[in-house]
């Protein structure tokens, strides 16, 4: 199987190295170019590219043909509509370029509006949902055989939750936790490549959903970490994102149901 990743993160570079492993060719952009030779030397074909730059580049010389398209480039809160907008535009034209059998665009679940309720895919409140993300995924599912999965927030490796509380203040700690793992993650994007998905958007969330405060003492007990200060009352509204669709089409069995065992 040939495969070309965009925008090749930490999550990204997992899936490459465990392709590469099961001796499929890997092709995945970059901006970096540390990451570009480490990726060479995993023996992925690594290119540098920006999808941001104004003088977009014209020829990068890639296969013509794809079997599937992982689609990492981020539609991030911090930059601006404009940005967003240029920047999936280029990938569009990038994309106008070569052939593919599937396209698999990793979004957010932060696409769902920050109140109360079970948010499911089939949420359509527009005016509700993130613009930013919004134009992402509407962009990308104009393209042809094009799945969008809604991660989750995503922990593993050196991502660990009660990190980022260490001698803070947490103000969310009644909040549901609405997590996956990059353990499932990564097996659950392999699902896509051989599986025909039903629909075009698929929440990618662990079924468990225990209280932000649980797990900051869970991974701070498990890895040796300081706790926060202080847990104090602050926004607490109980939103939970349901991955059940994707879980139940796959018949997945998670292998990190519960953000208390990250």
């Amino acid at each position: 199987m040939k495969i070309l990743i965009l925008g090749c993160g930490w999550l990204a570079e997992s899936f490459a190295i465990d392709m590469i492993h099961q001796g499929h060719e890997v092709w995945a952009s970059t901006t970096q170019n540390e990451k570009y030779h480490r990726l060479n030397a995993n023996g992925i074909f690594s290119f540098i590219i920006d999808f941001d730059r104004e003088n977009f580049p014209k020829r990068i010389e890639l296969p013509a043909h794809f079997d599937v398209v992982l689609n990492s480039v981020p539609a991030s809160q911090k930059n601006s509509l404009s940005v967003l907008e240029n920047r999936f535009s280029n990938i569009t034209c990038f994309l106008g370029r070569i052939a593919w059998r599937k396209q698999i665009f990793l979004s957010s679940i932060g696409i769902y509006p920050d109140k109360d309720g079970l948010f499911v895919e089939s949420y359509s409140d527009q005016a509700e949902l993130s613009p930013k993300l919004l134009l992402a995924e509407q962009k990308m599912l104009r393209l042809t055989n094009t799945v969008i999965y809604r991660l989750g927030g995503l922990f593993g490796k050196n991502r660990i939750f009660a990190k980022y509380f260490c001698d803070r203040i947490c103000t969310t700690g009644e909040q549901p936790a609405n997590f996956v793992h990059i353990d499932d993650v990564v097996p659950l994007i392999v699902a896509a490549l051989f599986n025909k998905l039903q629909w075009p958007v698929y929440n990618v969330v662990a079924p468990l959903h225990p209280k932000k405060k649980d797990v900051i003492y869970a991974s701070a007990k498990k890895y040796g970490l300081a706790l926060p200060i202080a847990f104090e009352p602050g926004v607490d509204f109980q939103k939970i994102v349901s991955g059940e669709l994707l879980q139940t089409e796959l018949r997945y069995q998670f292998i990190l149901p519960d953000p208390l065992q990250f």
